[in-house]
């Protein structure tokens, strides 16, 4: 019988302690499991994108999704017009030309030439993470879960030139009205997180 209560409370505490590692460390561990691999639920062809801001920082609108290019810790790349007139992104010495660029009202804007091929893909966490201690003395509505979303943009050229951008944010799961939209940030882990310009 001792032996039966020995095993059983340490199974208990072994519980507890799992839990209260999940409760307390869930975003790094679900940092740390994204590295491995992430769970796709959208992709789509960019069908336009316009770019709004003033060469660094500012919005990159994918189709209808509003990228931010503002408060990040990772890139900072520069978008505006190349010399023959196309739409540019550069970072780290390298540019990136989507294609010949036009304007919409204030804004440069571009339409995937022939040939290239654009998508943008939404990916989000394996594992989300419980918040009980999240309080909005606001509202008075709080999320009881949080997990990462990824925006994930690519864009290749017939030469074999490619670009892929990648953002972090998280979202938010209300028990009323389940998973809201994943544009909330937090310090530090949030934002645009990767760029590439390949070859």
């Amino acid at each position: 019988m001792r032996k039966i209560l020995i095993t059983l409370a340490i199974l208990i505490a072994f519980i507890i302690a799992v839990l209260a590692t999940w409760i307390f460390g869930g975003r790094q561990i679900s940092l740390f499991l994204d590295r491995f691999g992430t769970i796709e639920m959208t992709s789509a062809r960019i069908n336009s994108l316009a770019y709004e801001g003033s060469g660094t920082g500012g919005i990159l609108r994918v189709n209808d999704l509003g990228l931010s290019l503002n408060d990040t810790k990772g890139p900072t790349p520069s978008i505006g017009t190349t010399k023959n007139d196309q739409l540019g992104l550069a970072n780290g010495g390298k540019v990136f030309a989507f294609g010949p660029a036009r304007s919409e009202a204030e804004n440069l804007a571009v339409v995937p030439p022939a040939g290239d091929d654009a998508f943008i893909e939404i990916r989000r966490s394996i594992l989300s993470w419980p918040t009980p201690f999240d309080f909005n003395f606001m509202t008075g509505q709080s999320p009881s879960w949080k997990r990462h979303l990824y925006y994930r943009l690519v864009w290749k050229k017939p030469p074999g030139t490619k670009l892929e951008m990648l953002w972090r944010y998280e979202q938010y799961f209300y028990p009323v009205n389940g998973w809201a939209s994943g544009f909330m940030t937090h310090e530090g882990s949030t934002g645009l997180i990767q760029l590439d310009i390949s070859p």
